[in-house]
């Protein structure tokens, strides 16, 4: 008895048509990405089944019959301008607005719509075909359109159909779908214990915080303002200067007040010789006594503008009346600027007593009791953090220079904490009262949405 041997793995001929099919379809699963799959699909399709042109279209994003066109076979960029993509474009949604079908359809001059067929001619060969891509759970993602100028015999439909399906499975697996879906895997019990857990997360009370801009500033520095009415002639120190008590700090422009000092002693020594002239003359004359008074009184007005314009003269030099660190702008923003009594000019501080200054936006407020906790976070140092707490907050916001409506925090260090530097800047992370999880994570949400819910 003869038996013949076989092989346990029989091998398709090469250049077959369903060797070719096979090829093709381990070609577009080993696509990455939309734009190599498209030029697979109008380009390669051609060493199963022959055709002049293939286009591929999809849906629009506007309107549900319209299509777009995506690819072209033999072009490497796709320009939707010229009169073919256009005409293209118009024949596949005439053809999807009067059939909703997703099978293959062989399209003739007959089937074109009149308006179009005076450019059928031009634009194919005399025959076409449109072959949807329909995924497996019924979504239409796109199509391709043929032309050749020959008939389409049903085998070749046939394959086209099977190719058509793996065009269409690969195009969902390298490109984002419209029906997306987040399948869990777990059972019904697991399902509902992951949720338990979840709201169970919600309801954790943690420490509601925010965070606002922060600075370092003296702790009741001393005010040094304008004592007369003035033009600022010169600044003798430096911001950020360390001064002793007694050290010239500014100086007005003495012009004035050395005048009115001169002309008020001149008026005084007038005053006094003419009371003098007449107590010694009421001695002679009986009614040169009657003037006495007067003058006296006289004398005493004047004398009372001269020591008026002594103090004003010894107030042109402002000095510091105890040692600290002097804090003002820049001097160029003062020499040669008139100034009022009791303008504020500049701060004496002493640098080894300083507290933290926090903004605290109005959007961002929680509710703050003194003692709260507070981490500051430097620029200077941002790898590590001061801890501090809140010792006053005011009630009421106030406008900033940079007109922002924000509440006045004041935070003390704590001990041992490392010497800063007045004008430090940084952010400071404010802890409030404990509040759940979900108030926490949803609180701006909240307050956004309730002017538009009215709750």
């Amino acid at each position: 008895m003869v038996t013949a041997e076989t092989t346990p793995h029989s091998t398709l001929p090469k250049n077959t048509p369903w060797a070719t099919l096979l090829q093709l379809e381990r070609m577009v699963r080993a696509a990455a990405t939309q734009q190599e799959l498209h030029f697979l699909i109008v380009n390669e399709t051609r060493r199963l089944v022959s055709y002049r042109q293939a286009v591929l279209l999809i849906p629009s994003s506007t309107a549900a019959s319209k299509y777009e066109v995506r690819a072209a076979s033999s072009v490497p960029v796709v320009d939707r301008t010229v009169p073919f993509m256009q005409w293209t474009e118009r024949l596949i949604q005439r053809l999807r607005e009067t059939s909703n079908s997703h099978d293959i359809r062989q399209v003739e001059e007959a089937d074109c719509p009149p308006e179009l067929q005076s450019e059928w001619t031009e634009f194919t060969l005399g025959h076409g075909l449109w072959c949807p891509l329909t995924h497996p759970d019924g979504q239409m993602l796109g199509g391709l359109w043929f032309t050749r100028d020959q008939l389409w015999p049903e085998h070749e439909v046939t394959v086209l159909q099977r190719l058509s399906e793996a065009y269409a499975y690969a195009w969902r697996a390298v490109g984002p779908s419209k029906n997306l879906g987040w399948r869990w895997g777990l059972s019904r019990t697991r399902t509902w214990l992951l949720a338990g857990a979840l709201v169970g997360a919600l309801i954790i009370p943690v420490p509601m915080s925010t965070v606002a801009p922060a600075k370092i500033v003296a702790k009741e520095p001393l005010i040094v303002s304008a004592p007369i009415d003035g033009v600022i002639a010169d600044i003798a120190v430096l911001p950020n200067t360390e001064v002793t008590q007694g050290d010239l700090l500014f100086r007005y422009e003495d012009t004035t007040f050395r005048s009115d000092y001169q002309i008020a002693e001149r008026n005084l020594d007038v005053a006094m010789a003419q009371y003098r002239r007449a107590a010694q003359g009421a001695f002679v004359a009986a009614d040169q006594k009657a003037d006495v008074p007067l003058l006296k009184a006289e004398v005493e007005l004047r004398e009372t503008e001269r020591n008026y314009a002594y103090e004003r003269l010894a107030k042109v030099e402002v000095k510091a009346e105890q040692a600290g660190l002097v804090l003002y702008s820049d001097k160029s923003d003062w020499i040669g600027k008139p100034v009022v009594v009791g303008q504020r000019m500049m701060e004496l501080a002493n640098p080894r007593q300083v507290e933290v200054r926090i903004d605290l936006p109005v959007d961002d407020a929680i509710v703050l009791h003194e003692g709260a906790a507070v981490s500051l976070f430097l620029n200077a140092h941002p790898l590590s953090s001061v801890q501090a707490t809140v010792s006053h907050a005011s009630y009421h916001a106030e406008v900033l220079p940079n007109n922002t409506l924000a509440y006045r925090v004041t935070a003390q260090l704590g001990e041992g904490a490392p010497e800063l530097r007045i004008g430090w800047q940084g952010s400071a992370k404010i802890y409030g009262e404990h509040v759940s999880l979900f108030t926490y994570l949803f609180r701006r949400p909240i307050s956004a949405l309730r002017p538009w819910i009215g709750l």
